[in-house]
């Protein structure tokens, strides 16, 4: 699996259509994104990672900057979001940080 994370509108899909040749419509095949979205829902974060982890390509949005929310469920999806994270970059076998659409390689290798 590859795990790709990133600011909000980093370019992250742009990043990874480029590096593996595929066009959007591909990547919607291929990849789920958003899935910092599904952690403050999920009652058993482990067992979501593990679920996720079986597409090819998994994207979140870091949500960890910048100020903290005052709303306690706010603060709750925020923590669960980051240990998501967390969890997937563990089971990827390439974790990639997409940053103004600049792919840094944190584990692995760029796959192209």
């Amino acid at each position: 699996m590859i795990f790709v994370t990133g600011p909000l509108l980093a370019g992250k899909q742009s990043c990874i259509c480029a590096a593996l040749g595929i066009s959007p419509d591909e990547f919607a095949r291929r990849a789920v994104r958003d899935v910092q979205e599904l952690a403050a829902a999920a009652p058993d974060l482990p067992a979501l990672a593990e679920a996720l982890s079986r597409r090819e390509i998994v994207i979140a949005t870091e949500v960890g900057g910048g100020l903290v929310p005052t709303d306690p469920a706010e603060r709750a999806a925020r923590e669960a979001a980051g240990r998501l994270s967390c969890l997937l970059a563990e089971r990827a076998d390439t974790v990639i940080r997409v940053c103004c659409g600049l792919p840094q390689v944190l584990k692995g290798h760029l796959p192209c």
